[in-house]
């Protein structure tokens, strides 16, 4: 493809020779003749010098380069539409494998991709363009909107509901049990009944081995728009607001309250009952004991602000030498007592 087309396309600012014809969309490092990449980064900007692409997505206030670019005010998103202009993953075929075991009071909406060996129970509704891939399991009483997506292994357990243009990556599990359990007075536990739901708004995707459990009372619910990466724990009653970010192994306790627009960075925990306000950042490993006011960006454990955390840490490492230097002193202070 021209390059030409693509700035057309992608509603880019074209500087150079238009006529560079692109055969693919790779990394800056990677990049080279008849590749398209891209720069959204400042940090990484030494690596213009380098590299050996035909061609750059790179911000209005760059520079001019010794290739021909392609400029926008957000070159990350121009470069995630730039790979759907390469790369279309394998449609499934629009049809009910014969394996497939689907219930007769079930609904299914048009146009829609059974895989083998799918489990569909009792008074389930599906929208249409549903893809489901094999081996997944849909319970009893399941409600799903339209363009719904569930790779492999996905399981959505009874009386869940689903809204549209949802994607389930492999392995995800939605709606098993919180976990809740009583203490007996002979210190046993009786197991709580979950009778909660778990409700996914429009546009949510989770990915591989994540988990979002139902509560015993009331539902647990993702907002439109938020996205859940691999291997993260959403607790029993947890409510994650519109377009907020969950990175891989994030845990969420039971009755957690995050708002829109919240990123979770990877293994953030947060202990149950919080309070996370909107537009709030929590670096990787924090751990949120308490609630955080909307707009903070908070790192270590206990999290705190993220500019009095970084001057915290310096000082870590300077411990030792403190420790010293106090006995040292200790030690005069002493003498000359004596």
């Amino acid at each position: 493809m021209k390059l030409s087309e693509i700035a057309k396309r992608l509603d880019c600012e074209l500087r150079g020779d238009g006529s560079i014809e692109i055969n693919r969309v790779v990394g800056i490092e990677e990049a080279g003749s008849g590749d398209l990449t891209f720069l959204s980064n400042p940090k990484y900007s030494a690596k213009l010098k380098s590299t050996k692409a035909s061609a750059i997505i790179i911000s209005p206030q760059a520079p001019p380069l010794g290739i021909s670019t392609l400029r926008t005010l957000n070159p990350y998103l121009a470069f995630a539409k730039a790979i759907e202009l390469f790369y279309s993953p394998p449609r499934p075929i629009r049809r009910i494998h014969p394996t497939a075991v689907i219930s007769s009071s079930a609904q299914i909406g048009s146009n829609s991709s059974i895989g083998a060996f799918v489990f569909i129970d009792d008074e389930v509704v599906i929208g249409d363009n549903a893809t489901l891939f094999p081996h997944v399991v849909l319970y009893r009483g399941v409600k799903i909107g339209s363009g719904f997506v569930a790779h492999s292994h996905v399981s959505v357990r009874e009386y869940c509901e689903i809204g549209n243009n949802v994607i389930l990556q492999n392995g995800v599990v939605i709606g098993a049990d919180g976990f809740g359990f009583a203490k007996r007075d002979d210190l046993s536990y009786h197991k709580i009944m979950q009778s909660g739901r778990v409700v996914l708004e429009d546009e949510v995707e989770v990915q591989a081995n994540s988990t979002i459990d139902r509560s015993a009372v009331g539902e647990t619910r993702i907002c439109r728009g938020s996205k859940i990466d691999n291997l993260v724990q959403v607790g029993h009653g947890s409510r994650v607001g519109e377009n907020t970010l969950l990175c891989s192994q994030v845990g969420l306790a039971g009755s957690t309250q995050v708002g829109k627009n919240v990123i979770l960075t990877g293994q953030v925990g947060v202990a149950g009952h919080c309070k996370i306000g909107d537009n709030v950042v929590a670096t990787a490993q924090s751990g949120i004991p308490s609630d955080i006011e909307s707009g903070k960006i908070v790192s270590g454990y206990p999290a705190i602000e993220n500019k009095l955390w970084l001057r915290c840490s310096v000082l870590f490492s300077k411990l030792p030498e403190f420790s010293k230097s106090l006995k040292d002193l200790q030690q005069k202070v002493d003498k000359l007592l004596t």
